[in-house]
């Protein structure tokens, strides 16, 4: 599907337009990945970020960046999750 057909919608634009008959099921369409038991066993929910990042240029020693890069897609939200955590456990509360 290319970016030209798609388009964001609200909640209520898809409600109308569900009601409208506007929406279309393709029954032929293919089937997504199982995900499987282990995936939900381990999935975490993340609240949506209620302010925007800030982007920072950031030296990394080469070894510390290769883990976090080795351990796949999603490398970078990892590196903002550790120093995260970091930062709210020595936030002293």
């Amino acid at each position: 599907m290319s970016k030209s057909s798609m388009r964001q919608a609200t909640l209520e634009e898809i409600t109308r337009m569900r009601e409208a008959g506007e929406l279309h099921h393709d029954p032929n369409a293919p089937e997504g990945p199982d995900l499987g038991e282990d995936f939900w066993a381990e999935a975490v929910w993340v609240p949506p970020r209620s302010l925007p990042l800030k982007s920072v240029h950031l030296k990394l020693e080469p070894e510390v960046f290769e883990f976090f890069k080795s351990q796949g897609k999603g490398h970078l939200t990892r590196m903002q999750q550790v120093l995260k955590a970091y930062a709210e456990a020595h936030r002293g509360g």
